[in-house]
């Protein structure tokens, strides 16, 4: 019994330790799935769409009841405290209330319009959110396979480099070859080991940015990760001027001070809107089942206010005018926020277009070094050269190798890159 539960506990401890298979979907899937930064947006949104109801109550009926029981001396008067001078009597009523706002000449409407822009743009804030989350994501990801490619590079090169020491030393050995071309080779293949353990370390922290970005933390203890390769997204086709359209009509930034800049200008309105009069209508009803014989056993009464600004030391005035100077604030954000993404595109278009050139020169790059390295060997094993270019050809090599390497993950990163400029990350 106890091996068993010893041997289940291991496989348990086995399949814990597993690493998880990734594709670049189901990243960007865990990355929104897990990030609270997204959760934290989503609930502002979803109370900033709560306060155009708020406002909207204002202009709504306002039925309130009323249970009131006064014990007094019968006949009695309020004296002090007010203009008015209303008698007291015993009494026990009950009854209801109602108003209900006519008009106030446009301004709970312009304060509801105002807070329903600002609601859009706290749905525009949650969609930039999620897309600096899906830049995050693909950004560790191409992270982790540029990394394990380098790393596959400099284990090529430690075999490489470690048969060519082995095959000097037995030369050497044989009175074939100096002991300075041992040297030498051994110093390749130190270097070569150095490029590994970077090569090592980097591998881990690229799996530790991938963990974080996933928000899997424990992942990374508990096995990291195996991605998958994404297969090369196709050249541009569009033009700079296209992507610029593009940006500026999709990027939620843009849009989130668009309207914000709406909602500034709305409510500069409504503010203009208090110095206008506001109407209302007032009702009351009810019953005094037991009171004096001077109260009636019923009431009821309905009126009309009218409410008129007239002095208040300037107030409504400098409250107008602070709202307009923010409605054109906001504005001039709209203009800088614009010149800015125009530029992140142009740099982002660039680096694709960079990138993409590269590709084809580190291809060129690796065929020209492998070729002088198979030139150089030859040499070297002839005795015509010197373990120095032979050195260096392999150098060669594995510079050209962890080149192409880049080229390509970095192609992919800058395609995310600019993808998130446009506003295509959703």
């Amino acid at each position: 019994m106890r091996h068993a539960l010893l041997t289940l506990l291991t496989a348990l401890s086995c399949f814990a330790q597993q690493p998880l298979r990734l594709t670049l979907a189901e990243a960007e899937r865990l990355a929104v799935a897990n990030n609270p930064q997204l959760s934290a947006a989503q609930l502002n949104a979803a109370a900033a769409a709560q306060q155009p109801l708020e406002l909207r109550a204002a202009s709504e009926p306002l039925l309130t009841g009323a249970l009131t029981a006064v014990g007094a001396d019968s006949g009695s008067r309020l004296a002090a405290g007010g203009l008015n001078n209303p008698a007291v009597y015993n009494r026990l009523a009950s009854g209801v209330s109602l108003s209900q706002l006519v008009t106030d000449f446009g301004r709970t409407r312009n304060l509801v319009e105002s807070s329903r822009s600002r609601a859009q743009a706290q749905d525009q804030i949650t969609n930039a959110t999620r897309a600096q989350i899906l830049l995050a994501a693909d950004r560790a990801y191409f992270g982790v396979l540029r990394a394990r490619a380098i790393l596959q590079v400099a284990e090529e090169t430690v075999a490489a480099r470690q048969l060519v020491a082995d095959q000097i030393a037995a030369l050497a050995r044989a009175s074939l070859k100096s002991n300075l071309d041992v040297s030498f080779a051994n110093v390749n293949l130190s270097d070569a080991k150095l490029l590994l353990s970077s090569a090592q370390s980097n591998v881990d922290a690229a799996s530790a940015e991938l963990a974080t970005a996933l928000g899997m933390p424990a992942q990374y203890e508990q096995g990291g990760f195996i991605v998958a390769p994404e297969p090369m997204p196709a050249p541009l086709a569009e033009s700079l001027h296209a992507l610029l359209r593009n940006a500026l009509r999709d990027r939620p930034e843009l849009a989130t001070l668009r309207l914000e800049q709406t909602a500034a200008q709305q409510f500069a309105k409504a503010e203009k809107d208090l110095s206008m009069p506001t109407v209302s209508v007032a009702g009351m009803a009810g019953f005094a089942p037991a009171a004096d014989a001077q109260v009636r056993n019923r009431y009821g009464a309905v009126g009309v206010n009218v409410s008129i600004p007239v002095l208040n030391g300037h107030l409504f005035r400098a409250r107008q005018a602070e709202a307009d100077l923010r409605a054109r604030s906001a504005g001039r954000n709209v203009e800088d926020l614009a010149n800015r993404v125009s530029r992140d595109v142009r740099i982002a278009w660039l680096n694709v277009t960079n990138s993409w050139e590269r590709l084809a020169l580190t291809t060129q790059l690796l065929e020209q070094a492998r070729l002088a390295l198979d030139l150089s060997q030859r040499r070297y094993d002839l005795g015509l050269t010197s373990i120095v270019e032979l050195s260096q050809a392999q150098l060669n090599v594995t510079s050209a190798e962890i080149a192409g390497s880049t080229a390509r993950f970095d192609y992919q990163t800058r395609r995310a890159e600019l993808s998130y400029q446009l506003g295509g990350l959703r």
